[in-house]
């Protein structure tokens, strides 16, 4: 049984960190495509996103290569739930409709 709640606990911080991850992508996206040069943006989210997954994963793993795959999973599981939450872009925000410069 204990085993069974320890595995639920990190299959949570897999999917919280998920959603830190590609929510926060998805804001900074969405953000960055109204600046001019948005350079510092994408840098700085992307260096904050994977160092705070970095250290969720490994305080989690504790050394164990199971905890790292069940937190792997929670992380993918939640990639499809921000997916699915935000949707596909429509017409007006298709990239095929941007006109390059």
């Amino acid at each position: 049984m204990t085993e069974w709640l320890e595995s639920s606990g990190v299959f949570i911080a897999g999917i919280l960190s998920g959603i830190l991850f590609f929510g926060g992508l998805w804001y900074t996206v969405r953000k960055g495509v109204r600046l001019r040069n948005p350079f510092f943006l994408f840098s700085g989210s992307f260096i904050i996103r994977t160092a705070v997954v970095m250290a969720v994963f490994y305080y989690i793993s504790d050394g164990s290569w199971q905890r790292i795959l069940i937190c792997t999973a929670g992380f993918v599981a939640a990639r499809f739930a921000v997916i699915s939450f935000t949707g596909k872009p429509g017409p007006a925000e298709s990239p095929s409709k941007i006109p390059f410069r």
